[in-house]
């Protein structure tokens, strides 16, 4: 790959060069946070992300201290498809 400084102008990378810089820029989040966080996940209400929470089959996929929730959205999907 060439040497790209600040000053080069969009228009100029190759596409290749483009993916190359853009993947530090684009990467998505991997835990959401709290029962709103895994509502967002699930596209469902906090009560309802409260009741597949207490179920069980996300378990593995959350990790809680006290009040404090934290969700790995992909084990979660994965685990929410299984059951």
């Amino acid at each position: 790959m060439r040497e790209i400084n600040l000053d080069t102008p969009i228009w100029q990378l190759t596409v290749g060069e483009f993916l190359e810089i853009s993947k530090g820029l684009s990467s998505e989040k991997k835990y959401e946070y709290g029962l709103k966080g895994l509502a967002k996940i699930l596209g469902c209400s906090v009560s309802k992300a409260s009741e597949v929470k207490s179920s069980g089959i996300l378990d593995d996929a959350i990790i809680q201290n006290r009040n404090i929730i934290i969700v790995d959205k992909e084990k979660a999907l994965t685990l929410f498809g299984k059951k």
